[in-house]
């Protein structure tokens, strides 16, 4: 539970660099996300052009950290093939929040950067990564070692639940 609790979004990083089996890590916690029936349809791209990071911020309002990042991840639909239509997003999210607990178990810090559902992000995103049309960038994931760790907030609120009936 401390993983889930303590995680936090980081947004500033060190100049050291995360290993490919890091990377490989992330990718492999990634991929043992749950998916509607079985149906995995998230692919990655691994960001590690100098080039790349710098633009980044260029298609994406907040992203201004990505050029310091070590590696940017981006979590990508591939439409082709899917059994249950539509959830390729949830599929994705499932992946994108695996890679988030495997960074911060690791050391890491990472942040979630929304791109799907908005269209000039989507579209933004595409054209930088060179995406076909059967793929939708949902999020990207700066990774770096960070800076500095931020506290854990409780965000637990019983407000929020009801039970059996709202």
């Amino acid at each position: 539970m401390s993983t889930i609790r303590d995680r936090r979004s980081v947004r500033t990083y060190t100049d050291e660099k995360v290993t490919d089996e890091q990377v490989t890590e992330l990718l492999k916690a990634a991929m043992s996300a749950p998916s509607a029936g079985n149906q995995q349809p998230w692919c990655f791209v691994v960001i590690r052009s100098q080039e790349v990071l710098d633009r980044i911020p260029s298609v994406h309002p907040y992203a201004a950290m990505t050029p310091q990042a070590s590696v940017v991840i981006a979590v990508c639909g591939d439409l082709t093939g899917l059994k249950y239509e539509g959830y390729w997003v949830q599929d994705c999210s499932a992946a994108t929040e695996n890679i988030l607990l495997a960074a911060h178990e690791m050391g890491l810090g990472a942040v979630w950067l929304g791109v799907y559902p908005t269209d000039e992000r989507v579209e933004g995103v595409r054209g930088l990564l060179g995406l076909p049309e059967h793929v939708i960038p949902l999020s990207l994931v700066p990774v770096g070692h960070p800076v500095e760790t931020p506290s854990p907030a409780d965000r637990f609120d019983p407000g929020r639940v009801h039970h059996d009936r709202w």
